[in-house]
């Protein structure tokens, strides 16, 4: 993913919260995971044969909840990790491995076989689709920001923010940062932070006024706080026309049996309920199910 040079800020964490037990729990694992098949070599050939064979399947996860995180027990959980190991399970892989990174290294850590999979709730993009195969969408979503109870500014698109002159935030590596900047937001004034987490911190603390992120993630993040609040989900226009994301897997662009195997099984799994099943658990709405394809979001 092309990287230009945009603001960055820290802001302090909470250790209760599920996203910083990412680096204390799965941290551990996948640097063991990196050091003993990491940097190995991908056999050529049949893919899926090899992961049966292996019995096992890596999986790249960012620590997003509620996409691929450890929850506050130190289980390897979140909507992509659920149902990756149902699907591969049922293609004859049985165990899962995660493989902790940022968001922004899922696709080179891919790419430079880190990891067999992303199984992160990645969004299916023009850009993306050039460097990796996605599997169909599990799900579609708009954009929502936090911000303090009340929405003071009153911000309920990208252009409130551009014409309110309000502060605003996002997360690194998220399709968020181009919406604003489509938007007219100078991409040099976005405050780039590590999760929603961090994004719930600055706007608490006033030191952004909005951090912008999927309608998923936001709700999830400020319930039980009583300074912030998530606006109502929102469409971004990009070039005059409305942007709803799917979010899907991601394979390295030689494994395409891989994908269609997977695939097989996504789409059996949304004829028969089942992936809703999975994904209501964590918090999606049977609005946000989807019947668009990755064809149609790589165009």
């Amino acid at each position: 993913m092309a990287r230009t040079a945009r603001h960055r800020e820290t802001a302090p964490r909470r250790p209760i919260r599920r996203r910083s037990l990412l680096l204390g729990t799965a941290a551990a694992g996948a640097a063991g995971a990196l050091g003993s098949a990491g940097c190995a070599r991908v056999p050529s050939g049949d893919s899926l044969a090899r992961l049966r064979s292996q019995r096992t399947v890596r999986l790249g996860i960012a620590g997003e909840v509620p996409y691929g995180y450890v929850d506050d027990q130190g289980a390897f959980t979140g909507e992509a990790p659920e149902l990756a190991k149902v699907v591969f399970r049922r293609l004859g892989v049985d165990r899962v491995q995660p493989v902790a990174t940022d968001f922004a290294s899922l696709i080179p850590g891919l790419n430079s076989q880190q990891f067999d999979v992303v199984s992160a709730g990645m969004y299916i993009n023009k850009d993306r689709c050039r460097q990796v195969l996605f599997s169909d969408p599990e799900y579609q979503m708009l954009d929502s920001f936090i911000v303090r109870r009340g929405n003071p500014k009153g911000l309920r698109s990208y252009e409130d923010v551009v014409r309110t002159g309000a502060r605003l935030a996002t997360g690194a590596g998220y399709a968020e940062i181009g919406y604003a900047v489509a938007a007219g937001y100078p991409e040099k004034e976005l405050v780039i932070l590590q999760d929603q987490v961090a994004g719930l911190n600055a706007v608490e603390s006033g030191r952004v006024d909005a951090f912008a992120g999927t309608a998923l993630t936001t709700r999830a993040v400020v319930r039980g706080s009583s300074r912030a609040e998530a606006t109502k989900p929102f469409a971004a226009v990009v070039d005059g026309e409305r942007k709803i994301d799917g979010g899907a897997f991601a394979f390295r662009r030689t494994d395409r049996g891989l994908r269609d195997a997977f695939n097989a099984e996504i789409h059996r799994m949304k004829a028969s309920g089942e992936l809703f099943r999975i994904l209501r658990r964590f918090g999606f709405a049977a609005s946000e199910m989807t019947t668009l394809t990755a064809e149609e979001l790589c165009r």
